[in-house]
């Protein structure tokens, strides 16, 4: 027999089976002595030549004792539960060992199972404990799986390499061999959560070892997986990588993978992270996988754990932990209230409370409660309300947990003393300092906070404050008080009786009244008066006072306040002024307002009488701007021209008031002296163009121009940037077809095409200017679609449907409204 370390003799036909390389491996690194060291070489796999070489034979005897060791190590793990199993049955049927083991082989046999199977349901019977649970939940949601066996089997053999394991590297090898892998995992990662909330790579297998040393330390407060993990007590599961776009450890390998970031921690304290790696997308996990992981990452908290966990209700004293004397020493040292908590755990061992192990000399109870009837209770004890409206409870057990500080300003804080709730505020930091909590609040001053309020209002409302003792002559005056008078303290304060010396002589009779008031009838008075102060400044003063009678009925204190009201005068002068000269202006631009209102009802009546043309009836209305300084520039026309042609016309000059009503005399007058030449509508709105651009002032303004011919029935039209007539056909209504015009006034001379409509008996057009559809809230298109749907419903007369589509017109713009109706007879 050769020894292990020595190349096995060579095979007489080539490399032995065991050392058939895999169909994807290409080489396959080997260690072969050097010296007294250890050389690595790599071997090309699946070359027959190379198989023969006697590198290729040593390639292969390595390959094939590497798979024994794993192997023996296996079986070396399962013999050790079998033996503990073993154990378990000597103690409890007070039996010896041969007797354990062939009782142990007897109910294996007669469950059906194997050895190892059966040794590790013995295991689970006896412990009770987070594995126990995880295992028969799993066996009892699983309990037709013929691998429930196998998977209990894992978990037992995780837990086992997990706890003999020196260090979280193995820790995360043996987790990744026994527990992941048989779940479809990829790789593992154990985080260290340090103090400052960072994390550390502790251990990690199925990365590379490049990639696990550039992962090796997170700073604090980076987005990761990992952390994000922390926040969740059940973890932060994940479907896919790449749907988050958190960075992690192998996320170039597994972009598109699943991932698990279980907090790991026991007692209440989280040690770090177990973050588990799948090569592929995963689908929301069974509660019995979950808990599993969960186990797994209890497991690392073992490791992790840096010091000894207090024991269930054990009562803590100086000495238990051995940074508790420092910590103590620290609060005794600190300026502010502190205290010195300590985890308490019931009796599975899981957080319940903490401990006020000690208070400095300087911490106040907001009831008031000596420091001795504090220390020792447990927080919510003390403060039961810390666990509701503050959420304190809650704060410092997250601190214990990932040791990350919190702080708060003003939170409330409430006691419970004799069943009576005793609220107060303070300023809050906690922090932990090893296996304990350093809570620190600076309680507020409700009385000093409420003077410092008082000061600061008197000092911002420039008020000062005062009492006078009639009877023994005491006069107390504030700070603020001697600044508006201009004095300095040492020259004292001035009796009431003396304010007439120091007021402008006018305000005598006023302040002589005040003085009655207050000191004869004894009723509280005010008065404002000048003050002429000694730097030769005035200053506008208001005195409010009041009197105070003993049980006598005799007055003997004065109290009330100076208010400079200076700034509040000045702003009254100045209002004034300003109200004048507001007043004058609306004078004004009333009658500019009145001028161009009877301009424009001068020229365009609200209504008009009907126009008397052959075969044709033509009703206009105008409805003016509610608001009579919105006067606007639009205007109608609707006449007989020489040549037996109907010229019909609407417009909106841009703007409001008297220019705009000018502009819109000067346009409507302009187009119909324009229209008798016989020109088309199109080259009156050319000519119109040129009218608004050179001889209105810079206005723009919009048109439309038609001219209908009796005797053939037949509508010629163009438009200046205005809306399209619309035409309204038995129960039919719709724009006329858009033809291209520029707004008048834009250019100096502008070209218009001119459209042309058959009219039929019966038929409808309208036409009208934006202020009949014009809305804040939609576009012209949505308007338009309104005002199609009314003019579809046509009343007997056409005054009628005009004064139907101003009631139901839905604009809100409060612009001037013109509309021309016309209807073949």
């Amino acid at each position: 027999m050769s020894h292990p370390l020595q190349p096995a003799e060579p095979e007489p036909t080539g490399a032995p089976p065991d050392a058939e390389p895999l169909p994807d491996e290409r080489s396959t690194e080997v260690a072969v002595p050097d010296g007294d060291d250890l050389a690595v070489i790599e071997v090309p796999a699946g070359d027959g030549d190379a198989q023969r070489s006697p590198v290729g034979r040593l390639a292969a005897t390595v390959e094939r004792l590497r798979r024994e060791v794993r192997e023996a190590q296996a079986e070396a793990d399962g013999r050790a539960l079998i033996e503990l199993a073993k154990g378990i049955l000597v103690e409890r049927l007070g039996c010896g060992p041969a007797q354990a083991a062939r009782q142990l082989a007897e109910l294996t046999e007669q469950a059906g199972v194997s050895p190892l199977e059966f040794a590790v349901e013995v295991i689970n019977q006896a412990a009770r404990d987070r594995v126990a649970e995880v295992t028969s939940a799993f066996l009892a949601s699983t309990a037709e799986d013929r691998d429930s066996g196998a998977s209990a089997v894992r978990l037992r053999a995780a837990e086992s390499g997990a706890l003999a394991a020196h260090d979280a590297q193995a820790v995360a090898e043996s987790l990744m061999e026994h527990a992941l892998r048989p779940i479809g995992a990829e790789a593992v990662a154990i985080w260290a959560l340090g103090s400052d909330g960072s994390l550390t790579l502790a251990g990690s297998a199925g990365f590379s070892t490049a990639e696990a040393g550039r992962w090796r330390y997170v700073p604090p407060g980076v987005a990761t997986v990992a952390r994000r993990g922390l926040g969740e007590r059940s973890g932060h599961w994940i479907g896919c990588l790449s749907d988050t776009q958190l960075p992690s450890i192998g996320q170039h390998l597994h972009p598109d993978g699943g991932r698990a970031a279980v907090p790991a921690g026991t007692g209440g304290r989280i040690h770090g992270v177990l973050e588990i790696v799948w090569p592929g997308p995963i689908e929301p996990q069974s509660p019995q996988i979950v808990r599993q992981v969960e186990a797994l990452a209890e497991l690392c908290a073992h490791t992790l754990e840096t010091s000894t966990p207090p024991r269930p209700g054990d009562e803590w004293r100086p000495g238990v932990l051995p940074d508790v004397a420092e910590l103590m020493d620290l609060a005794d040292g600190l300026h502010d209230p502190a205290l010195v908590l300590l985890p308490y755990l019931d009796a599975d061992g899981e957080l319940v409370d903490f401990r006020i192990h000690h208070v400095n000399s300087r911490f106040l109870d907001p009831s008031g409660r000596p420091r001795g009837v504090v220390t020792g209770s447990l927080l919510l004890e003390a403060y039961p309300m810390a666990a509701g409206e503050s959420e304190l409870f809650d704060q410092v057990e997250r601190v214990y947990a990932t040791g990350e500080p919190f702080r708060a300003r003003r939170m409330r804080l409430t006691a419970l003393v004799d069943e009576v709730p005793l609220a107060a505020v303070a300023d809050i930091h906690a922090s932990r300092h090893g296996g304990c909590v350093l809570l620190i609040w600076r309680m507020e001053d409700e009385t000093a906070r409420l003077a410092s309020l008082l000061q600061h209002a008197q000092r911002l409302g420039r008020i000062g404050g005062f009492e006078e003792n009639l009877i023994t002559g005491e006069i107390t005056w504030n700070g603020q008080l001697y600044d508006l008078y201009g004095k300095p303290p040492s020259d004292g304060p001035i009796p009431l009786e003396n304010l007439p010396a120091h007021a402008h002589p006018d305000d005598a009779v006023a302040i002589g009244r005040f003085l009655r008031t207050l000191l004869h009838h004894r009723r509280p008075a005010s008065v404002a008066f000048r003050l002429q102060r000694p730097d030769g400044v005035t200053r506008h003063i208001r005195v409010v006072a009041e009197p105070e009678l003993d049980t006598d009925g005799r007055l003997f204190v004065v109290r009330g306040a100076y208010q400079d009201i200076s700034a509040h005068h000045w702003t009254e002068v100045a209002l004034a002024a300003t109200r004048d000269q507001l007043a004058h202006s609306e004078q004004q631009a009333s009658e500019r307002n009145r001028l161009a209102l009877q301009l424009q009802h001068a020229i365009m009546p609200p209504t008009q009488a009907p126009l008397d043309a052959p075969g044709l009836r033509v009703a206009v209305r105008y409805r003016p701007a509610e608001t009579q300084h919105l006067v606007g520039g639009d205007w109608y026309d609707a006449v007989v021209l020489p040549s037996r042609l109907v010229l019909l016309c609407v417009g909106d000059v841009a703007g409001h008031g008297i220019d705009a009503a000018t502009s819109m005399v000067v346009l409507r007058n302009a187009l119909r002296g324009l229209a008798v030449t016989g020109a088309g509508p199109a080259q009156l709105l050319s000519w119109l163009n040129m009218v608004v651009h050179h001889l209105t002032g810079g206005v723009t303004a919009t048109a439309v121009c038609a001219l209908y011919d009796p005797e053939r029935h037949t509508l010629r039209w163009a438009r200046a940037g205005h809306l399209p007539p619309v035409l309204v056909r038995g129960t039919e209504a719709s724009p006329l077809p858009l033809v291209k015009g520029l707004l008048l006034g834009a250019v100096p001379e502008a070209t218009y095409e001119e459209g042309e409509v058959q009219l039929a008996v019966d038929d409808t057009l309208l036409m009208y200017t934006d202020g009949l559809i014009e809305r804040r809230d939609r576009s012209v298109e949505e308007s338009l679609t309104q005002l199609l749907v009314a003019a579809r419903t046509v009343p007997p007369t056409l005054e009628q449907q005009l004064d139907r589509l101003l009631t139901y017109s839905r604009s809100d713009t409060d612009d001037d409204t013109c509309i021309v109706g016309v209807r073949v007879a």
